[in-house]
């Protein structure tokens, strides 16, 4: 009875402490101290929810929903439950749930992982992204939910979504795991919809973010950027940009030696080298789900061999380009070809009627509306992107941290003749 008391009493205070900024803290103080009990009392708690309003109760709604969800229960609860938090995420108040980050992160993560127990992930896409918007204090601050939507989207192949997440520019990060995750997931992403250049950039990130011992992850980033840089560059560099991380440029090789050796055979051109090696080592490539990207690796050898032929010749029969290039029939270097004109990789003419290629140069001239636009709007991009720099340099310069760690690193080191700001590589 006094429990029952108790929590009519904290449901009252809820109601009444809800309605301004004031109240609210005061509201917040108090479910700080109620929180063990709200967690005594999970399995009675989701009938109180009934009375309290999720978009002016927010606050305390969150705090009694989360205490809900940590408690064990059966499958059709779990649906059930699943309802509850996605009409909670949409109709709460983004100035409430701030206040407690934690505990709304937590919500949003046990509803992540139901959907995928009740195999129905699709129902935590829309919920996830609202989610991330609402916690968000602007779209440059990366949350701990963004790698959970991206693995969703992953889930559902809703790749068209997730992309729309990734055209953010982030330059604020809470966690260094969800930085690898974000990036490393998004990549995943963009192969998906073939964006190879932007797949490259955040695989990048992963293999040369700061690391004092080598994670899991950047190993698998690290397989993934050699074939995405084999199919979109049609050439892999083994060395590391002078800024990774030790750690990463001491070891990830010895981790990753089949797609090493994978870059070295595709290197000569010779497909039928390519295919055997990628034969012998199938189990290897299934085992890290990289088959299908492997596959796409020993395609676009045709097209990098068709490519250096329009370095060579100014015109040239399909049947020569099958011959040179190792595909079956002139009717199948006609599809390569075309393809490859359609996608912009090559520009070219074909001669239908006595089956001639004629290559051409690029049409662009560099000098339309269009593109006077487009290029105006990567340097203002620049310009931006460089502001931003300089400020968040001079705000770390002042961070007492870094100053007594870079107190502490000259001592270590012999900085007679450096002058400037030891390189900063704090996420």
């Amino acid at each position: 009875m006094v429990k029952m008391n108790s929590l009519e009493a904290l449901v009252a205070q809820i109601q009444g402490l809800s309605g301004n900024s004031s109240d609210i803290h005061q509201l917040h103080g108090h479910l700080k101290q109620s929180d063990q009990f709200l967690y005594s009392e999970s399995t009675r708690l989701a009938p109180v929810l009934t009375q309290l309003d999720p978009a002016k109760h927010s606050l305390g709604y969150l705090y009694l929903l989360e205490a809900v969800t940590s408690a064990p229960f059966s499958k059709e609860r779990a649906n059930e439950l699943v309802v509850v938090v996605a009409r909670f995420i949409n109709a709460c108040t983004a100035k409430q749930i701030r206040l407690a980050p934690d505990k709304f992160i937590s919500v949003c993560r046990r509803f992540k992982d139901q959907v995928m127990l009740l195999e129905a992930p699709m129902r935590a896409v829309a919920p996830l992204l609202t989610a991330i918007q609402k916690l968000q204090p602007s779209t440059e601050h990366l949350t701990t939910l963004h790698p959970d939507f991206l693995l969703v989207c992953l889930s559902t192949k809703c790749y068209k979504t997730g992309l729309h997440l990734l055209e953010d520019n982030i330059s604020e990060v809470d966690q260094p795991r969800d930085f690898f995750l974000y990036c490393y997931y998004g990549g995943m992403i963009c192969i998906g919809q073939k964006h190879f250049g932007k797949a490259l950039e955040l695989l990048h990130n992963v293999v040369t973010a700061p690391m004092s011992t080598l994670s899991a992850i950047a190993v698998e980033a690290y397989k993934k950027y050699i074939l995405v840089s084999l199919i979109h560059l049609g050439q892999f560099t083994t060395s590391f940009p002078k800024y990774t991380s030790s750690a990463a440029q001491r070891s990830l090789k010895n981790y990753c030696q089949p797609y090493l050796e994978l870059a070295n055979s595709y290197s000569t051109g010779k497909i039928s080298e390519l295919q055997t090696f990628v034969q012998m080592n199938r189990d290897k490539f299934v085992v890290d789900t990289n088959l299908g990207l492997v596959k796409q690796v020993v395609s676009s050898v045709y097209k990098r061999n068709i490519q250096r032929l329009t370095q060579t010749y100014l015109t040239l029969s399909l049947q020569d380009i099958a011959n040179t290039v190792q595909l079956s029939s002139p009717k199948e270097a006609e599809m390569h070809v075309l393809q490859m004109i359609q996608d912009g990789e090559i520009y070219a003419a074909i001669n239908q009627k006595d089956g001639m290629v004629r290559f051409l140069e690029d049409p662009e001239q560099y000098k339309t509306c269009e593109m006077i636009e487009h290029v105006d709007s990567s340097i203002q991009r620049m310009m931006a992107l460089s502001k931003k720099l300089t400020a968040m340099d001079e705000k770390m310069s002042c961070d007492p941290s870094y100053v007594s760690k870079a107190g502490r690193e000259r001592q270590r080191f012999d900085f007679d003749d450096f002058d400037g700001v030891p390189q900063r590589f704090n996420l």
